[in-house]
């Protein structure tokens, strides 16, 4: 898949970078593989503590390949079937209620340590929906962003119906949507889809991941359950999560070393 995608894991950073550069990172089936195989080893591999998603050469992801569109010109029917020939609707969901290309996306949301987008370039349709499943987004200023399916005559669909909730306003996503107008990183910031603007994203990025993966990955990925549980569950189970998730925590090897570290003004050295 290191046509696709490559990793480097250091000091408990993986730093996952689309290398698909003569298309723009542009997302074909081969993309999607690796988008899903690269995501689901990521969610067990150890000494993984915070991970960067970025684009190498002139974009983030410009979304689907054109030669996608290409097929859909034609004028032919599928039945709803993606270019692997599975059905869009039925086959292969995952245990999440994702389809393969939704999962391309889903994937990047349901590690278990957080995520952080570096967008430059271009960030269109699907390569959109892909910087929305990431905790954070670093964009750069003239960063170029579009919900754009409408473009060709299609919806959103890798997810970003799901993620876009709690960012950004209901009004505001139906302008987006049905416009596919470009926007830019202040823009983004503004209306909730960037978390901030720097001009170097990828750079901000890795420091901050450096920063996380220096904190405890237990504690890390209890606030990452809690944060999740926000999205979806009512009072009484986001109460109820905080109080088990804490008793979990209070005591454990890794909270004694988080107080140990601070007392006495040294490094901590956390178990994975």
């Amino acid at each position: 898949m290191t046509d696709r995608i490559t990793v480097e894991l250091k000091d408990g950073v993986a730093d996952v970078r689309l290398v698909r550069t003569d298309k723009m990172n542009a997302l074909d089936d081969a993309m999607f593989a690796a988008l899903v195989e690269t995501g689901e080893r990521l969610k067990t591999q150890k000494g993984v503590r915070a991970i960067v998603l970025s684009g190498e050469g002139r974009a983030f992801c410009a979304g689907l390949d054109m030669g996608n569109f290409g097929k859909m010109a034609s004028g032919e029917r599928d039945g709803g079937k993606s270019s692997t020939g599975s059905s869009l609707v039925t086959d292969n969901r995952t245990p999440g209620g994702s389809n393969r290309a939704q999962h391309a996306v889903m994937v990047w949301r349901e590690q278990p340590v957080p995520v952080i987008a570096a967008v430059h370039g271009v960030a269109f349709g699907g390569g959109f929906q892909l910087a929305l499943a990431a905790d954070m987004r670093f964009v750069a200023p003239d960063a170029k962003m579009s919900v754009m399916e409408i473009k060709w005559g299609l919806v959103p669909d890798m997810a970003g119906m799901v993620l876009t909730r709690g960012l950004v306003r209901d009004d505001v996503l139906r302008e987006l949507t049905y416009t596919g107008r470009i926007f830019e990183g202040e823009e983004a910031q503004r209306l909730g889809l960037a978390t901030r603007v720097c001009a170097d994203p990828r750079a901000d990025a890795l420091a901050v991941a450096a920063e996380i993966a220096g904190k405890s990955p237990s504690a890390i990925r209890a606030a990452k359950r809690l944060l999740e549980l926000v999205q979806d569950g009512d009072q009484h189970a986001i109460l109820k999560a905080e109080s088990a998730e804490q008793a979990a925590l209070i005591g454990s090897p890794n909270q004694i070393e988080a107080v140990l570290s601070n007392m006495q003004k040294r490094p901590a050295a956390y178990a994975d």
